[in-house]
């Protein structure tokens, strides 16, 4: 494929926007339950553990930075995989990153609209549930129909809104630390560290999600490595003040805080009020997430509807705004319906798998697309070092599948094999109709 791509597609979103956004798919509910299961396993050299998980997730990060800086498409790592490996590779990690990103979105969709329930009632069940589901996605698509300007826009004032009340929080809380909590600091050993840092890894995945709407970048060869590390070490930061300020305030008693952390430790800073507020802040959490997978989702239906994977409606750009219109609606048509499905379980299955094989095939397509000579008109991000970080950013890939269960290899499988009889499908359905072209 052509490191350019999607030329009807207007690039407006800059590094602001793409930081923002990437901080965003990070960002989720997990982070409100995980300073308190850091704890219970390192107690208060929890903190090694961060330090550790962004390494691993920074190797990533980096891979990430160089391949988006030598690809500009939309479909972010897919686009980087495919450019690397070919169409066949590109179609399984363009499908396996949309379902990834459906299911997600489903769960956080159904996580948000449970939380506000106690403020409408009228949301708990029924119709009331079905008319909250499609508001809730049809304002984010009519949002997003407006222009990747305005999408972009709104995500990048929802992550602020949603960081705020986090980083006020981590500020408050090392401001009112106690030396005392922290005594007792020892080296964790390392069989304790590597859990800790798996458990803590998939608070940080979500890079992968904020580049997919690469075909819409400004100046990719610069921007997209300066977000990725604006994103990363802005999430790290705040990571690791929220859980010093949790150990610095609670101390032994934050291992026993495994369900709400935070909000134990909004309550020992400002009372009730500061447990409301950790409450309003997770809600706000989740409701900002939707908002990146509207602007982002919506981009790897159309590359794959541009690839031929899905009908070529799904590829087509709108005359004014220039968005994949026809993909934004499907896709908030499709999440909505799966939001209200009640067992998202099995589907679930698929998502750590398939995003943990994103990481490592994008790690092998870093030296791939140099060995390819792929890049723009602009000099790229080049890693130092040759193939080393790549190689670590594949191993470090590699040890987190290992950490993974059979079922979710399995269902990640059985997708993978659904993906592949439809694209050779297609490919054949393909061939022959050019075939018949020719011989009319």
């Amino acid at each position: 494929m052509s490191a350019v791509r999607d030329e009807a597609l207007r690039r407006e979103i800059g590094t602001g926007g793409l930081s923002a956004n990437i901080v965003n798919t990070i960002v989720g509910s997990g982070i409100f339950a995980l300073p308190g299961a850091v704890a219970a396993l390192l107690g208060p050299a929890a903190l090694v553990a961060y330090v550790a998980c962004a390494i691993v997730i920074g190797l990533i990060g980096l891979c990430f930075a160089e391949c988006g800086s030598r690809v500009a498409a939309s479909g972010g790592p897919s686009a980087f995989v495919e450019a690397a490996f070919g169409p066949y590779a590109g179609a399984l990690a363009m499908s396996l990153g949309y379902l990834s990103f459906l299911v997600a979105s489903a769960a956080v969709a159904h996580v948000f609209l449970d939380s506000v329930t106690p403020l409408l009632p009228a949301l708990a069940g029924g119709p009331g549930r079905v008319v909250g589901c499609v508001l809730l996605y049809g304002g984010f698509a009519a949002v997003n129909l407006r222009g990747v300007r305005t999408g972009t826009r709104i995500v990048t004032i929802l992550t602020v809104v949603k960081l705020a009340p986090l980083v006020v929080l981590a500020v408050a809380g090392i401001a009112s630390a106690r030396s005392a909590n922290f005594a007792g600091f020892a080296w964790p050993e390392f069989p304790a560290l590597a859990q800790a840092t798996l458990l803590l890894v998939f608070a940080f995945v979500g890079v992968e999600g904020g580049l997919v709407p690469g075909g819409e970048v400004r100046e990719p060869s610069r921007t997209v490595p300066l977000s990725i590390g604006f994103g990363l070490l802005g999430v790290a930061a705040v990571y690791g003040g929220l859980q010093v300020a949790a150990q610095g305030v609670l101390g032994p008693a934050l291992a026993q805080e495994t369900t709400a952390p935070l909000a134990a430790l909004a309550v020992a800073l400002a009372g009730s009020i500061g447990g409301t507020l950790v409450l309003a802040a997770a809600a706000i959490s989740t409701f900002s997430y939707l908002a990146s997978d509207a602007l982002c989702a919506p981009r790897l239906l159309f590359a794959m509807g541009r690839d031929g994977l899905l009908p070529a409606a799904l590829g087509r750009v709108s005359d004014g705004a220039r968005v994949p219109r026809t993909a934004i609606v499907v896709h908030a048509a499709i999440a909505c319906a799966l939001a209200l499905v009640a067992d998202l379980g099995p589907l679930m299955l698929v998502t750590s798998v398939s995003v943990l094989l994103l990481y490592f095939v994008c790690a092998l397509a870093t030296p791939a697309l140099r060995r390819k000579g792929v890049r723009l008109a602009t000099r790229p991000f080049v890693l130092p070092g040759g193939p080393a970080i790549p190689i670590a950013a594949a191993a470090a890939s590699a040890w987190l599948l290992a950490q993974a269960s059979w079922q979710e290899f399995a269902a990640c499988g059985a997708a993978g094999l659904i993906v592949s009889a439809y694209f050779f499908a297609r490919r054949r359905t393909a061939t022959r109709a050019a075939y018949g072209r020719e011989v009319t």
